[in-house]
């Protein structure tokens, strides 16, 4: 419950401050969410499994946005950075919807 209600005082926090994000950390932003996204469907799966461990989540969490924004950084160094970029983009994805599946499968028993 009181992770609920953290995201609803963030969100409404989110919506009445409206925050900016700087120009300098825009390219990384999306990537961040999508590698966050991959934890967190990480994370829902191994709950469901039996097996969560918030240590490992937190060290998932914050690796996997650490190293996904790194790989953009020297994307755009090596002027390559769209390319990494949908790398990236294309890597988590797939692991986002194994696990959306491996959820599936375990909530609906199909």
């Amino acid at each position: 419950m009181i992770a609920v209600l953290g995201l609803v005082v963030g969100v409404v926090v989110g919506l009445l401050v409206r925050p900016e994000v700087p120009a300098v950390v825009e390219p990384y932003l999306p990537i961040a969410v999508v590698a966050a996204l991959d934890a967190v469907f990480g994370g829902l799966r191994a709950m469901l499994d039996g097996i969560f461990d918030d240590k490992v989540f937190v060290v998932s969490f914050l690796s996997n946005v650490v190293v996904a924004a790194l790989i953009v950084f020297l994307g755009d160094k090596l002027g390559v950075g769209s390319q990494l970029s949908t790398g990236v983009v294309v890597v988590l994805g797939i692991r986002i919807f194994s696990n959306a599946a491996a959820i599936r499968r375990h909530v609906f028993r199909a």
